[in-house]
């Protein structure tokens, strides 16, 4: 997402726009990335063809290989978060 700040200075007519860029993820953001997910959480959608939640809230029944896509950086955040090296 993209937003347009407009200023303008009081002496100039000119008018300056710089896009801020906003690195906030949409829903179909998730999609692109693989996800952190309990490997038993993993084998029984594998077997029950059930939903599984990764660590960032992704809900998804798996079906694909996750080693084509890079790792949810929300994910891998909270991942090292919780193994003390973030």
């Amino acid at each position: 997402m993209v937003n347009m700040n407009i200023s303008r200075a009081a002496d100039d007519a000119d008018t300056t726009v710089k896009p801020i860029i906003d690195p906030r993820l949409d829903d179909g953001d998730h999609d692109r990335f693989a996800h952190y997910v309990r490997k038993s959480d993993i084998v029984r959608a594998n077997v029950e063809g059930v939903e599984v939640v990764a660590l960032c809230g992704k809900k998804w029944i798996p079906n694909r290989d996750p080693s084509a896509f890079p790792v949810c950086p929300t994910c891998k955040e909270i991942m090292s978060s919780l193994k003390g090296t973030g």
